[in-house]
């Protein structure tokens, strides 16, 4: 029996004689897909020899619980390191834990990095003592709405697994109805940078049980989107302790700002993603060294930030009626402000938005005056106006430009800029009363 034929029988992807499906490969993207292989149909794995991606849909793993699985000679570990597939997707499988214990080491002998499940069911416990000790070279593992066992409980499994797990460096399981994360099981990811929850039902009390002390101390990307947030301040506290935090997104939560929070960010945290979090004011306190602030498709009407490290700050999509000062933020190159209620660009504030590199203010109700279409038109001459104009910008008044471009408004000098009229005349009158006399 050939290895591939082996590993899927191991795998569980071998559906039942008879039904003619096989494996495709795409030679541009080096992108294998095989559905409900049977034994008959396995031999066209072979087109996936050349493949970096590797895709199984469908299958049925039950049917090889009591199929015996021996250890690898030595060809057949010759012939998986010989491989280049480096991602492999599981998809649409329900999965006998006992099944995926016992071929989960035959990986150790692949250049796999990636391994990936997506709408599977994972069903009964396996028997993780054979990966006692054992190290895979896979280094990202992600689970998208997938159903298994709940986490706690099963801190024995994932001890057996520690010397695999503190090697690895990025973990998703999104979309899975997760509620909690036990503190052991975060302590065994010694070396995780990025970690995804989203779409889960994560709470506001189940942060600091997760992100306690000694868990996940490499973490540098955390991403908490579209969960069951509310608390401004239990977020904070539960993620206190990730000293590396560099990148946070609480986005899509429906968050309450506690202005009187006295909670400390950790000092690590430079990109922070409020974006449609319900928010009808900003939060306090913000991170100290923030660099990058998206509170995008919030209720914002006024916008008070003092951040010194600030570098980009997006906040289109709210209701801002006035451009918010930009004094305090010396260091920011980047300022979205498309789709608020801003009819025009102060002109103490246009001075300032001159030295940003990126502005955008497009779909906003602009009062085409000489100080509201002549500042956009100076800024988009200066070349600061990004994405959006001139198509996006159009009047909102008064009635005569109402849906016109703001870039094809005149602006007469003589009544947008009366002294660079008035004061020449006045020059020339003075001149000639001297030629006179």
């Amino acid at each position: 029996m050939s290895v591939a034929v082996l590993l899927l029988l191991g795998l569980g992807l071998l559906e039942a004689e008879g039904r003619r499906n096989r494996c495709y490969f795409n030679r541009t993207q080096e992108y294998c897909v095989c559905y409900n292989l049977s034994e008959e149909t396995a031999g066209s794995i072979i087109q996936c020899l050349a493949a970096t991606v590797v895709e199984f849909q469908g299958g049925d793993p039950e049917r090889y619980i009591d199929f015996p699985i021996r250890d690898l000679d030595d060809s057949a570990i010759e012939t998986l390191g010989s491989l280049i597939v480096q991602k492999i997707i599981i998809g649409n499988v329900l999965v006998p834990e006992i099944i995926l214990a016992r071929v989960l080491k035959f990986f150790s002998y692949t250049h796999v990095q990636e391994l990936a499940f997506d709408s599977c069911i994972f069903r009964g416990t396996g028997d993780w003592s054979s990966m006692d000790g054992q190290n895979l070279p896979i280094r990202s593992l992600s689970f998208h709405n997938v159903t298994c066992a709940p986490l706690t409980g099963q801190e024995q499994a994932f001890s057996s697994l520690s010397v695999w797990l503190e090697s690895l460096e990025e973990l998703a399981v999104t979309s899975s109805r997760v509620t909690s994360l036990p503190c052991a099981i975060g302590r065994l990811f010694r070396a995780l940078r990025s970690l995804d929850l989203a779409q889960n039902s994560l709470g506001d009390g189940s942060l600091s049980p997760a992100f306690c002390q000694g868990a996940f101390p490499q973490l540098q990307v955390l991403s908490l989107q579209h969960n069951n947030l509310s608390s401004y301040r239990s977020v904070c506290k539960g993620v206190g302790l990730l000293s590396k935090l560099r990148h946070l997104d609480l986005s899509h939560n429906n968050l309450v700002a506690d202005t009187s929070s006295s909670c400390q960010w950790p000092a690590s945290l430079r990109h922070f993603n409020l974006s449609n979090a319900g928010l009808d004011e900003v939060p306090t306190p913000l991170p100290p060294n923030l660099e990058v602030l998206d509170m995008s498709h919030n209720h914002l009407r006024a916008v008070d930030i003092s951040q010194s490290s600030l570098k980009k700050l997006f906040l289109n999509q709210n209701l801002l009626q006035a451009v918010p000062s930009i004094r305090d933020s010396p260091t920011l190159d980047t300022l979205h402000l498309d789709n608020n209620s801003i009819t025009e660009l102060p002109r103490g504030e246009l001075k300032l938005l001159r030295r940003l590199q990126d502005v955008a203010v497009a779909d906003n109700p602009f009062s085409c005056s000489c100080s509201g279409a002549g500042g956009l038109q100076a800024l988009a001459a200066a070349g600061h106006l990004g994405q959006g104009w001139p198509e996006d910008y159009r009047c909102h008044s008064p009635a005569e430009y109402q849906g016109w471009p703001v870039a094809q408004v005149p602006l007469p000098v003589l009544r947008c800029h009366p002294a660079a009229v008035v004061a020449p005349v006045c020059v020339a009158l003075a001149l000639l009363g001297l030629v006179g006399a």
